[in-house]
């Protein structure tokens, strides 16, 4: 008896703890409604369904093979949403997914699924992840919830660069990896070409490949069967302390942080108090449930589901992604958790009108619950004031963040050119990282001695007729060819060591453009290495712009130099003075422009009379024009940063 007093009830869920729970109700298919004595929580028994009886998977693959499709099956499958109801790609639910056909934010549902009706009822966690490289980091963080995942391949253009990027990431995580070939229903859907290359690439049996139509829903029903036959159930104890992993989080106006978590051992109830392994701080347990496919509150996770919970936290940086949750005053061993995310690209974001700077603030900070993989940190531009300078995964990640940032907040912004860390030597021996080129000292007695610049290793997948262009594209970028291989007779998979410089902007364009859109592209980071680098400045007027500087190559200074002040001439603004457009390396100028003043026909009404009057006219407005430029400022349209990021 004495050691049963001992028992902590936080350690080991009492029966009298779970017993309000265990009949909550649902609307699900195959399982029956029921009353629970006017509770309000609508679900499922979730007692129902221990580790052994509940699936956690992802679906996985290169953009645009139709992973968001085939879960919309999987959902009308199983009667989660109803068929024809709702919009396509349901799980897709920003705007800038809608408007980019693309999935940005990774997205949990919780699935019930029955084979027969003699059959045991099974819970079934989907969680459909993007497919671009720049969201790579939500691809990681949704395959350690799980324990295995759907490869999909489409069957006309077969494995592609993400689709390896992908099979490695869930290989590294030793998860049960099921391939599906989708869209055979195509005229020009090849299957066994789909099957030789997922053997020889990744050593899978072509005879496990699903054959799918999304579409249409042809072979769909082989899905869910192989998911629960092939992937293993996981492996928490429900007698052990609450151990749960925090995946993600959003903010809600009215609850605060919501948090998306895994549980991986014990069992967590309403009313109960959590801390958390990094903070430290104690929340009380408001709500809980599962997301099936909307918030559906259950009042109880038990070990191995997937599903939120609210806790009253009111800052973001409370709920950092990867962090461990327990019962309060409980000592376990914290979970692995992720890696963190390595930013790849660096941008200064500022209000467009200063004023605004608190407001914007606030936008990042709720946005940043949302999406973990963005750094922000404060600074200050000379031109621009007070803002942020952001770390993001890559170009398109950056501009996803600063589209959600005026679509869902209304913030009006001023984004800089990005720019990727670098590392300087100066003479006196000491080494800086910089993140910002404004950083970069251009006093003569710190002189330059040696810089080190970001490499990748990049992945190309291209048909065999664009090898030429694409290697020519590689050389013009400074890359280094490392592998060199035919995947069959048709496509080859070349591997390249490029600067990160060379790519961030437009390199994904331009290989698109030169393949007629038929290669694909991925990249992992590389070491740094030795190069030769330079401040390119913007001068106006003679004042230094610091929010467009730019380290770039030596060789290429003098060319991007010249393309900055010919966009910069294009968009700024004719004034009451002239405009001197300069770009300067240290104080050699390599390019000029100059944006003639408007002026007034001060003569006009000067009709013959000696030549001396007009003369003094001309002079006055000479004179005044010089004092109009020293005090005079240049307004800058966003337009013209735009464009700036266009320039390689």
């Amino acid at each position: 008896m004495a050691l049963l007093q001992q028992v902590s009830k936080s350690t080991i869920p009492s029966f009298q703890r779970i017993l309000p729970f265990l009949t909550t109700v649902g609307n699900v298919r195959g399982f029956s409604a029921q009353s629970n004595q006017g509770s309000k929580e609508t679900g499922v028994d979730l007692s129902q369904f221990p580790p052994e009886r509940i699936r956690n998977f992802s679906i996985i693959a290169h953009v645009d093979h139709g992973k968001s499709t085939l879960a919309d099956r999987l959902l009308e499958l199983t009667g989660t949403i109803k068929k024809g109801i709702g919009q396509p790609q349901y799980l897709d639910k920003l705007q800038v997914e809608r408007e980019r056909g693309i999935t940005v934010k990774a997205q949990t549902v919780t699935m019930f699924y029955r084979q027969s009706e003699d059959a045991p009822a099974y819970l079934l966690n989907l969680i459909d992840t993007p497919g671009h490289v720049d969201f790579s980091y939500e691809v990681s963080r949704s395959l350690a919830a799980c324990q295995g995942a759907l490869l999909v391949v489409d069957a006309c253009q077969g494995v592609q660069a993400q689709t390896v990027a992908n099979f490695y990431l869930a290989f590294e995580s030793n998860l049960t990896i099921i391939p599906v070939i989708n869209k055979i229903d195509q005229p020009t859907a090849d299957p066994d070409r789909v099957k030789v290359q997922l053997k020889s690439l990744f050593d899978l049996n072509p005879d496990s490949a699903l054959l799918t139509s999304a579409k249409t829903g042809c072979g769909l029903e082989h899905v869910l069967p192989a998911v629960i036959a092939q992937i293993p159930s996981p492996s928490g104890n429900s007698n052990s302390p609450l151990r749960m992993l925090l995946l993600d989080s959003y903010y809600d106006e009215y609850r605060g942080v919501i948090c998306h978590v895994a549980v991986v051992d014990g069992v967590l109830c309403r009313g109960e108090k959590i801390s958390a392994a990094a903070t430290g701080k104690v929340y009380e347990v408001s709500d809980i449930g599962i997301i099936s496919p909307e918030l559906k509150s259950t009042g109880i996770l038990f070990t191995g589901q997937v599903g939120y919970v609210v806790s009253g936290m009111r800052s973001t940086k409370e709920a950092r992604v990867g962090d461990t949750l327990s019962h309060a005053h409980t000592l376990v061993e914290p979970l692995p958790g992720f890696k963190s995310a390595k930013h790849m690209v660096f941008s200064g974001l500022y209000p467009s009108d200063g004023s605004d700077f608190d407001a914007l603030n606030h936008a990042i900070e709720r946005l940043t619950c949302n999406d973990a993989s963005v750094s922000v940190t404060k600074e200050t531009s000379m031109a621009l004031g007070i803002g942020f300078r952001c770390g993001f995964l890559g170009l398109l990640h950056m501009d996803v963040f600063h589209q959600r940032l005026e679509q869902e907040y209304g913030a009006q912004i001023i984004s800089t050119i990005p720019t990727v860390p670098y590392e300087f030597e100066y003479s006196d021996g000491s080494k800086v990282r910089v993140q910002n080129p404004s950083e970069l000292s251009s006093s003569p007695s710190k002189r330059v001695t040696e810089c080190w610049e970001p490499s990748v290793i990049a992945t190309i997948i291209t048909p065999s007729e664009y090898v030429g262009a694409v290697i020519t594209l590689c050389s013009e970028r400074r890359g280094e060819q490392l592998d060199y291989s035919f995947i069959d007779s048709q496509r080859a998979l070349m591997k390249y060591r490029l600067p990160l410089r060379e790519i961030v902007v437009d390199f994904y364009n331009v290989l698109k453009s030169i393949t007629s859109g038929y290669a694909s592209f991925d990249y992992e980071d590389g070491e740094y290495q030795k190069s030769d680098l330079v401040k390119l400045d913007i001068l106006l007027n003679g004042q230094s712009v610091d929010a467009m500087a730019s380290i770039v190559h030596n060789l290429k200074a003098q060319r991007i130099g010249r393309e900055f002040v010919d966009k910069l001439k294009k968009f700024i603004d004719r004034q009451m003075f002239e405009i001197t457009i300069q770009a300067a390396v240290g104080s050699k100028i390599v390019a000029r422009e100059t944006i003639t003043a408007l002026r007034k026909n001060v003569l006009a009404k000067c009709y013959g009379g000696d030549v001396t009057r007009k003369r003094k006219l001309l002079e006055k407005q000479k004179e005044g024009k010089k004092r109009m430029k020293r005090i005079g400022s240049v307004d800058i349209p966003q337009e013209a940063f735009n464009e700036l990021l266009k320039v390689s």
